[in-house]
């Protein structure tokens, strides 16, 4: 071990680093994943990359999107699709980023932050960031419990502590080899999108203002109350632990140490990305058009919390299996974001702290700081505790988003760092501008939390 991270010192300490790197996070998995050459051809190469991407599409779908695409598609119809996919576009360029950051400089966005800024600054990211983590592990761990309650009927307390065992999920799986989580990771998105299929057919959309919802219009602007939701669907549309998470399990993949070899990866693994994001963009577009099929014009317009479109879409559409099939795609959907958030969990402790604990130990820490809460809170004031702490955990995510993108960018943006792979001046633009938007939009949405008067339209 001391000279494997003797060896990856020398290898990974560059100009632009203030401090050397320390072992990669998820060590155990690290260059584990072996790549074909370059003469084994397309499609083999690209099965090799597959994976990360689809492990990075699960925040983008997980429960606490939901209650926004719902709200969207009840209040608004179809109008909003435009805004999930601009939302769509934007994460796709920044876990580009996250993938290119990761595999050019062999170092997660947590240690590149801990190799570039003073020791305080990186230990107040550092707490930001596991706050945010605990947050957006809330929301999922709450949106199982939900899942759990409306299927079978489990209080909420204990469908939290039935969450809760996917620490031990992972912990086998790993020990199987990474395939096997993303490979789980896979068959559920499949699960959710198939859910989500049967629910879009028994809706029968209608096609033509569905197709129209994908061009933007000047209404989403001038309403007041449809710019609210399309400002709390982009806002909470890309979430700051997929891009710690991005960065470091493109690094499973053992491609080579070159130029040319880091090129291909870069190529395959944003390949792998970009379609799996798509994948994330069908998934919320068919909960907001289902919420549009359904609840858009009637008296069920006003829906937005997931408990009541469950109770509300078997009777509305006639169907006895709709409310069933919605709450197993939202159990799927929880499920898949707790596992990736736990992951998520320790990248982050390891590269911000250089923190080496026992695999089991540290992922019950990163599961602990989430499910404390969720317990206490469903035991005092149960589910409308719940509902209040899913959307404060949405908040806290705001707050924390730009204190991951901009050293992103930032990064990925200097020469020193990325040598011939730094951001191009197109892109260097097209990133800055996002990050602001990101920025404004989710200062919009605090300030609005705290101080309502402030919303639109008031």
């Amino acid at each position: 071990m001391a000279e494997l991270q003797e060896q990856l010192r020398g290898e990974r300490f560059k100009k632009g680093w203030k401090h050397s790197a320390s072992l990669p996070s998820l060590a155990e998995v690290h260059r584990t994943i072996t790549v074909p050459s370059k003469d084994k051809g397309f499609w083999r190469t690209l099965l090799a990359y597959l994976g990360p991407g689809l492990m990075v599409a699960v925040g983008y779908m997980d429960p606490g999107n939901w209650a926004t695409d719902l709200a969207g598609g009840a209040q608004f119809g179809y109008m909003l699709i435009s805004v999930i996919l601009i939302s769509n576009f934007l994460a796709i360029i920044l876990q580009h980023l996250a993938l290119k950051l990761g595999i050019v400089t062999g170092r997660d966005l947590a240690q590149a932050c801990r190799d570039h800024y003073s020791r305080p600054v990186a230990f107040v990211l550092w707490v930001l960031c596991e706050i945010a983590i605990a947050a957006c592990d809330l929301a999922e761990v709450i949106g199982s419990a939900i899942a759990l309650n409306l299927l079978f009927g489990l209080p909420l307390v204990v469908g939290v502590f039935i969450t809760a065992l996917d620490v031990f999920v992972v912990l086998f799986l790993q020990g199987k080899g990474f395939r096997f989580i993303e490979a789980l990771v896979g068959t559920l998105i499949l699960t959710i999108g198939l859910c989500f299929l049967y629910e879009i057919f028994i809706s029968q959309p209608a096609m033509a203002p569905l197709l129209s919802g994908f061009i933007p219009r000047t209404e989403i602007v001038t309403n007041p109350h449809a710019l609210y939701v399309a400002i709390g669907i982009l806002g909470a549309t890309v979430m700051p632990h997929n891009l710690y998470l991005h960065s470091s399990i493109v690094q499973t993949r053992a491609f080579g140490k070159d130029e040319a070899e880091k090129a291909r990866a870069i190529k395959f693994a944003t390949i792998d990305s970009t379609f799996s994001l798509l994948l994330a963009f069908f998934i919320n577009a068919a909960i907001l058009i289902l919420a549009a099929a359904t609840f858009y014009g009637t008296q069920h317009a006003d829906v937005a919390d997931i408990g009541q479109a469950y109770q509300l879409l078997s009777p509305v559409l006639g169907a006895p299996l709709a409310s069933v099939i919605f709450a197993v795609a939202l159990l799927a959907s929880g499920q898949n974001s707790t596992l990736t958030g736990t992951l998520a969990g320790q990248i982050v402790m390891e590269g911000f702290l250089n923190l080496r604990l026992r695999p089991w130990l540290r992922r019950l820490i990163t599961r602990s700081i989430a499910i404390i809460p969720a317990i206490i809170v469903t035991i005092l004031y149960g589910e409308q505790g719940t509902g209040e702490l899913l959307v404060l955990s949405q908040v806290v995510l705001s707050f924390q988003l730009s204190f991951a993108v901009f050293p992103l960018v930032q990064f990925t943006s200097e020469k020193t760092k990325m040598g011939r792979f730094v951001n191009p001046g197109w892109l260097k633009a097209l990133a800055w501008v996002i990050a602001l938007v990101i920025a404004a939009l989710n200062a919009y949405l605090l300030a609005v939390t705290f101080f309502p008067q402030l919303a639109v339209g008031n």
